[in-house]
């Protein structure tokens, strides 16, 4: 398995799995989140994996089948009345492909995305995660992340 930044040609496999990602959303959330929809168009995705301050990372196998994805986001408030100014690096969304699921991938995926955001002076590395998905909140937690703030609704 290799670890490295996205490119074009991983378009297909990122779709692939931005679907998985989707349908699990939906599943455990159909008043928030459609079914069949596309989070990026292509031509998006091409803008994305352009974008220094929105880095994708994939995993992929020796014939360079996408296994997984993370897809990031560089954080920053300079001259914040009240924030530090501090460099945060966003994971956006990280999904692996349920057919690797337990193989380590995501795992590996998440090292190496705090390796880049080490190397890139970052401060902390943060993400959210919906409570309607729990095997994502225990693997979380399995690679050491801690709630840094609860968002909480009142649905009318």
């Amino acid at each position: 398995m290799e670890i490295r930044r996205a490119v074009i040609g991983d378009i297909e496999g990122i779709d692939r799995l931005l679907s998985e990602v989707l349908e699990v959303h939906h599943q455990g959330r159909p008043d928030l989140f459609k079914t069949g929809a596309r989070k990026y168009t292509d031509e998006q995705l091409k803008t994305l994996l352009c974008d220094s301050e929105r880095p994708i990372f994939v995993a992929v196998d020796d014939a360079n089948v996408v296994l997984g994805y993370a897809f990031c986001a560089f954080q920053r408030h300079p001259n914040d009345n009240i924030l530090t100014d501090i460099t945060t690096l966003y994971i956006d969304d990280l999904c692996v492909d349920s057919t690797v699921r337990g193989m380590h991938v995501g795992g590996s995926l998440y090292h190496y995305v705090l390796d880049f955001a080490k190397q890139s002076g970052c401060y902390n590395v943060t993400l959210n995660v919906w409570s309607c998905n729990p095997g994502a909140v225990a693997f979380y937690e399995h690679m050491g992340l801690v709630p840094q703030k609860i968002g909480m609704e009142h649905i009318l």
